[in-house]
C-alpha cells in the first residue's frame, strides 16, 4: 500500500495500526509541544549568547531527540503551502496516521536523504531559477534540525541582518538604511553588493567545519543530489534551494561581515552593513571607503566559496539613488532622503494588473476580476505603505482605472462609453466611480468592491531593536506583532 493512500489494513506485528496512530496524533497537546520546544530553544540561544557552546550543543541534541520537536516538524511540513507537493518518491502526508508514523521515523542516527526533485521557476528578469523539492521525510528532518539551529543563528547574527529571521523584515532593512543616510553623521556612498549564485556556491567544506549541528545529518542534506528529467546529478557545492534549512545556512555563512568591516575601519570612519539574506548594502562616507570595504569582503566571501558579481556590484552616491529590496533610495536636491517604490516594482505590478484584466480576464466576470485584483494590489500596497508611496499609489489607481475601462470597452464595443461606465462603476457612500457589483449566491447578496490604492494610509515603520532575540525577548516581539508603539 502506498504511503499516500488511506488504508485500514492490519499493521505488522509490533507496529501500531493506522487507527491507533491517528488517535495518538489527535491526542497531541500542541500548546504543550510548542512550550517544550520554545523552552529548549531559549536555553540554546542563551547559552550561545553567553559563550557556552558545549551547553548549546547539548540542548540542541536534546531538542532533536524530543518527541515535541519531531511532532512540531511534521506538523509544520504537512500543513504549509507546499504540503501537497511531493518529492522524488511521490509521497505526501494527508492522514493523521501517516503524520504520526512520520514522527516515529525521524531518527538522526539512521537518516539517509533522498535526491531532490529539480524544477525550474521563472525569475522577474525572465530567466529561470532552479528549485529543489525535497521529499516530505527530508523536509521534516530539515525542519527538526532547523528548530535547534535557528536559535544559534539568532544569537550569532549580524546586528543589521534582516532576511529570513523571526520578527524582522525588509522594512527594517529599509529603515536602517534611512538612518544611515540621514542625521549629522550621515553616509553618502553605497556599495550595492550582489553575490553570484550564493545558494548554489556555498562551500560544503566550510559548512561542515563551521555549522554547529550533527555533521552526519548536515552531510546528508548537502550531498543529497538532485533528479532532473530522469537523470541523477550530484551536489558538490551550495545548499538546496527549496530546503527549509537553506536560508539559515546562508545567513550563518554570511554572518561576520559587519564585525569584519567594523574591525577594519575601527576609529577611522563609520561603516554600516545592512543585509537581507544574500543581498547587502554597505554605507560609507567616501567612495574610497566603499572600495576599501569591497576589497575587505572579497577574501571573506572567497573563504566560503563565494564571489561578488562584477556586473551587479556597484558603488553609488546617494544623490544618484539605488534600488534595494524593491525600494528606491535617493537624496534629492533639497537635501532630503526619500524612499519610494522602485520603477521596476511599479512596472511589475502594472504587468500583473494588465495580465489579470486583459490577459486571462478577457472572459472573466466582474466579481472574479475584483477578487483577483484585490488580492494582488492590496498585498503590493501593504508592502510599500511604509515609505513615500502616495504618488505611486495614485498612479497605480489611475492605471487600474484605464485598464478596466479598456476591459469594459472590449466587452461592449457597440455600446456608448457612458453606458458601460454606469454598468460597472457605482457610487459607494461618499465615493463616486467605484468599480463594484452585487452577486446573488444561495439567496444571499454578496457585494464586491475593488480596492483602491489611494485608500491605503501611509504609516512609518518602527525599526526593530538589533539587540533583541526572538527566543529570549518574547514580550518585545509579541508587542511588535500586536502593533504596539515601541521606541527603537
Amino acid at each position: 500500500m502506498k504511503e499516500t493512500e488511506v488504508g485500514t489494513s492490519k499493521a505488522p506485528e509490533g507496529e501500531s495500526s493506522d487507527a491507533e496512530l491517528a488517535t495518538e496524533w489527535q491526542s497531541i497537546d500542541w500548546h504543550e509541544v510548542e512550550r517544550q520546544v520554545g523552552r529548549l530553544q531559549a536555553k540554546i540561544s542563551k547559552a550561545v549568547s553567553e559563550g557556552r557552546m558545549n551547553d548549546a550543543m547539548r540542548f540542541s541534541h536534546l531538542l532533536t531527540l524530543s518527541f515535541s520537536a519531531k511532532a512540531l516538524a511534521v506538523k509544520t511540513v504537512s500543513e504549509n503551502k507546499g504540503a501537497m507537493t511531493p518529492g522524488v518518491d511521490g509521497v505526501i502526508w494527508t492522514t493523521d496516521a501517516q503524520k504520526m508514523r512520520a514522527v516515529k521515523s525521524l531518527d538522526s542516527k539512521t537518516y539517509k536523504s533522498k535526491p531532490l526533485r529539480r524544477v525550474e521557476i521563472p525569475k522577474k528578469n525572465g530567466k529561470m531559477r532552479p528549485l529543489g523539492i525535497p521529499t516530505m521525510q527530508d523536509r521534516a528532518m530539515q525542519t527538526l534540525h532547523l528548530l535547534a539551529l535557528d536559535p544559534i543563528c539568532e544569537a550569532q547574527s549580524d546586528p543589521f541582518s534582516y532576511g529570513f529571521r523571526k520578527g524582522r523584515s525588509a522594512h527594517d532593512a529599509c529603515e536602517r538604511l534611512f538612518k544611515a543616510f540621514t542625521g549629522s553623521h550621515r553616509d553618502d556612498w553605497a556599495l550595492e553588493g550582489d553575490i553570484r549564485g550564493c545558494f548554489d556556491n556555498i562551500s560544503h567544506e566550510w559548512l561542515m567545519e563551521n555549522i554547529p549541528m550533527n555533521k552526519r545529518v548536515l552531510k546528508q542534506f548537502l550531498k543529497a543530489g538532485f533528479v532532473q528529467e530522469g537523470a541523477l546529478f550530484p551536489t558538490e557545492d551550495g545548499t538546496p534551494q527549496g530546503g527549509a534549512i537553506s536560508p539559515t545556512l546562508a545567513n550563518m555563512t554570511l554572518n561576520g561581515m559587519h564585525g569584519l568591516l567594523q574591525e577594519h575601519f575601527e576609529g577611522r570612519t563609520k561603516v554600516t552593513v545592512v543585509r537581507y539574506a544574500d543581498d547587502f548594502v554597505v554605507t560609507t562616507k567616501t567612495r574610497d571607503d566603499a572600495e576599501e570595504a569591497m576589497a575587505v569582503l572579497v577574501p571573506f566571501l572567497a573563504e566560503r566559496g563565494l564571489e561578488l558579481s562584477k556586473e551587479k556590484t556597484v558603488i553609488t552616491h546617494i544623490s544618484d539613488g539605488f534600488d534595494f529590496l524593491g525600494f528606491n533610495f535617493r537624496r534629492y536636491d533639497n537635501d532630503k532622503l526619500l524612499i519610494k517604490p522602485s520603477k521596476k516594482a511599479f512596472d511589475h505590478i502594472r504587468e500583473k494588473v494588465r495580465e489579470i484584466v486583459l490577459g486571462r480576464g478577457k472572459a472573466a466576470t466582474q466579481a472574479s476580476i475584483i477578487v483577483q485584483l484585490n488580492s494582488v494590489v492590496r498585498g503590493w500596497c501593504n508592502y510599500y505603505r511604509n515609505v513615500v508611496s502616495y504618488g505611486t499609489f495614485k498612479a497605480l489607481h489611475d492605471y487600474i482605472y484605464h485598464v478596466l475601462e479598456r476591459w469594459a470597452q472590449r466587452r461592449h464595443s457597440r455600446r456608448h462609453r457612458i453606458w458601460y461606465l454606469r454598468r460597472y462603476w457605482h457610487r459607494k457612500g461618499k465615493r463616486n466611480w467605484e468599480f463594484s457589483c452585487v452577486v446573488e449566491r444561495d439567496g444571499k447578496r454578496i457585494d464586491y468592491e475593488l480596492f483602491s490604492p489611494k485608500q491605503m494610509r501611509i504609516r512609518r515603520h518602527r525599526l526593530v531593536r538589533c539587540d533583541m532575540n526572538p527566543y529570549l525577548d518574547l514580550d518585545y516581539f509579541e508587542k511588535r506583532r500586536k502593533g504596539a508603539t515601541l521606541r527603537s
